[in-house]
């Protein structure tokens, strides 16, 4: 009865393990399951001992690098005849690990849950989107924290006891960007909105913004019905072909609901996830019926939820995907995870190796 038909209770009981003990969830002595399927199971990782050694930094006897870069990066750098840098510098944040907290749902008790989040955020050294006003009424400070602004909120910085190093715009709004870059010259300014076709995606990047944090819904769909793990490929490529990766960040949300998820949207172009609904599945809430829509989800958080213990059961899931994601990067050869980052040498498709082993066999449908 737990979660719904895509955050489903096997799921949800994989992640109550891990926000419980801190540790990988390891049953029984064989997968009987499928190996293959819709969505994320789809997309397998190759770690193949043949082609590359493996990397054990699972036991800390090989040190693999799990922090990533937010910001700009030019792809090269020019200088004047007195060998000082001159045009577009490089600005970016580091986390030690390749994942922030989104902003939450409406969710009861919203002001705790925010608190949880945000001190979670903190004492993991990541960094924690919340809406504007919410950073306004609970006097929330500190350098972890990204205000989500609307155009119609902008005056409320000016409430603000800190200078934020990144802002997220919630939706495009040109003069609004325009004046948040004049008031915060040296703030990371991202783009939030669903996942954009490749003409407007660049047009953004020409205006000016160079970090985006991309939505599709709870299930990982965006309108048209198409899956995340497409878009982001699409979004990825885009960039490529238009000559500019290196200066993109591209963050996402929607459809990440487990710890394999993560290195699988890097492998497609992802720096970095931003987490909705495991935090909310971490603190145990209630799922009521599909909850697919950002806006119009209902969840319901346990009566006697409290901030330490909320703090804790973030604090061991968020341990025990970076465990799970060491492993695989180990056993894909990485000794960093921003060599992850569009690696599709490491990835492979069922659909695309089904139909190379079994095209032209009779009853075979693609």
């Amino acid at each position: 009865k737990l979660g719904d038909s895509f955050f489903t209770s096997d799921y949800i009981n994989g992640l109550s393990y891990e926000s419980s003990e801190g540790l990988i969830p390891v049953r029984g002595a064989g997968y009987r399951g499928k190996f293959g399927g819709e969505g994320w199971d789809g997309m397998w990782t190759d770690m193949s001992e043949i082609v590359r050694p493996t990397r054990d930094g699972i036991h800390g006897r090989e040190f693999i690098s799990t922090v990533v870069d937010i910001g700009f990066r030019p792809n090269y750098l020019e200088f004047d005849n007195q060998f000082q840098p001159i045009g577009k510098q490089p600005k970016v944040v580091s986390i030690p690990l390749p994942l922030i907290f989104d902003a939450l749902p409406e969710v009861s008790p919203r002001n705790l849950l925010t608190r949880i989040v945000t001190q979670a955020a903190e004492s993991l050294q990541t960094l924690s989107v919340v809406p504007l006003k919410s950073i306004v009424d609970l006097e929330l400070t500190g350098q972890h924290i990204i205000p989500l602004v609307r155009p119609e909120e902008i005056d409320l910085f000016s409430q603000l006891s800190f200078d934020p190093e990144l802002i997220e715009l919630d939706g495009w709004n040109p003069s609004l960007f325009k004046a948040l870059s004049k008031r915060f010259p040296g703030a990371i300014i991202i783009l939030r909105i669903p996942f954009p076709n490749q003409e407007d995606l660049l047009s953004y990047v020409n205006q000016g913004i160079h970090t985006f944090h991309l939505l599709a819904d709870f299930h990982g769909n965006n309108f048209e019905g198409k899956f995340v793990l497409d878009l982001i490929r699409k979004a990825h490529q885009t960039l490529i072909n238009a000559g500019i990766r290196q200066e993109v960040t591209l963050l996402g949300s929607g459809g990440i609901i487990a710890a394999e998820h993560i290195p699988k949207a890097m492998l497609c172009g992802l720096d970095a996830v931003a987490l909705d609904t495991p935090i909310l599945a971490a603190l145990q809430a209630d799922f009521v019926g599909e909850c697919r829509d950002r806006d119009e989800s209902q969840f319901n958080m346990p009566q006697n939820l409290s901030l330490d213990w909320g703090v804790q059961r973030i604090q061991n899931f968020i341990a025990a995907w970076r465990d799970q994601l060491l492993e695989i990067s180990g056993a894909m050869g990485l000794r960093e995870i921003r060599r992850m980052r569009g690696e599709m040498g490491r990835a492979m498709f069922m659909k695309t190796l089904e139909a190379e082993a079994f095209s032209g066999v009779v009853g075979y449908e693609q």
